[in-house]
């Protein structure tokens, strides 16, 4: 049993059309009842509560992209900083130059100059304490260097014990008056060599002191030879000569030197045979300019058994003291190193 009028469950039905519309005016309850509040007031704060979290919401959102549009601005508006000077780079390593030792002096090698390109294993002793060089599968050959010193040789003893070639003075220049002579053993050397069957070069002791008396000499060697096969080089030997010896040389300076050494292999090579320069080590390393004379066979003296000399060389004399069959004394020997 219902214990509410029937007025009220009226009401209770006609709720949603109150919700949606406004609300018609109601009829006074009796006296002494009191009516419950309707349903429509019950959710209203909910509403209010739902709209004011939107509104923040809306409003926080609103704020934030305020503050990044102005944080854009400010960066874009900024002055740009000067960037940071980068620190600089670290000086490249200096390398200290390549030198060389000879005797006391510590050498700054020529520029251009070609080094020596032999390997020191493959020098070696023979089993006459002769001097040998071997070298992807070449021998180097051996030979000899005589003047009028030697005396008379016997050469078909010296092609017998192991000599292939012979280089002979041809002559020299005096060095206090400057004459050419013609030294005292050549013809028969000459003879003698080729008829044993070695290859045979010649050179001359120079003290020319001009690059045109360089060229006489050579001119000198050239009229000898006519009419004899000489394969192996024409070399310019200019030798110093001893201090206090009243020497047409002393002096002579390591320019002038180079150019006489040039003109004297100009002129040989000019007559279509090989021209050669010979020095030791000290004129090799203070006196010529070696870059000037590469177009020619250098033939170094330097008696060891395998060569320091820094520098290209195509021939070497490694001893003054050596032995061979037919030759009385000491004898020069010589390795051909091309």
């Amino acid at each position: 049993m219902s214990l509410y009028p029937p007025e009220w469950d009226t009401l209770e039905e006609e709720q949603p059309v109150i919700e949606a519309e406004p609300q018609p005016p109601q009829e006074t309850p009796q006296p002494g009842r009191q009516a419950p509040p309707p349903r429509t007031r019950q959710r209203q704060p909910e509403r209010q509560q739902g709209g004011d979290r939107l509104s923040r919401l809306t409003l926080g959102i609103s704020v934030l992209a305020l503050i990044l549009a102005v944080a854009a601005l400010f960066f874009a508006l900024r002055p740009k900083s000067e960037p940071e000077p980068e620190e600089p780079p670290a000086p490249p390593a200096v390398e200290e130059p390549v030198t060389f030792q000879f005797g006391d002096r510590v050498l700054t090698p020529l520029e251009g100059m070609p080094l020596n390109p032999y390997d020191r294993d493959g020098f070696s002793l023979d089993e006459k304490g002769r001097v040998t060089y071997e070298k992807d599968g070449k021998r180097a050959r051996t030979g000899v260097d005589v003047s009028t010193y030697q005396k008379e040789i016997n050469w078909q003893a010296v092609a017998g014990d192991g000599i292939d070639f012979a280089i002979l003075r041809l002559g020299y220049r005096g060095y206090t008056e400057g004459g050419l002579f013609l030294d005292q053993t050549f013809e028969n050397n000459l003879r003698g060599a080729l008829d044993a069957g070695l290859e045979v070069g010649v050179y001359f002791f120079s003290q020319a002191v001009t690059p045109e008396e360089a060229e006489a000499e050579a001119a000198y060697i050239l009229n000898a030879i006519d009419g004899y096969t000489v394969t192996y080089p024409i070399a310019f030997d200019w030798e110093p000569i001893a201090p206090g010896s009243n020497a047409r040389t002393e002096g002579l300076d390591g320019e002038t030197l180079t150019r006489c050494a040039a003109a004297f292999c100009r002129k040989v090579e000019e007559a279509g045979c090989r021209p050669a320069v010979y020095f030791n080590q000290t004129l090799g390393y203070l006196r010529y300019d070696l870059r000037e004379l590469t177009d020619y066979d250098l033939w170094l003296a330097e008696y060891d058994s395998k060569p320091d000399f820094y520098y290209h060389f195509d021939l070497w004399q490694y001893t003054h003291i050596g032995r061979v069959a037919g030759i009385e004394g000491d004898v020069d020997l010589d390795l051909d190193l091309r």
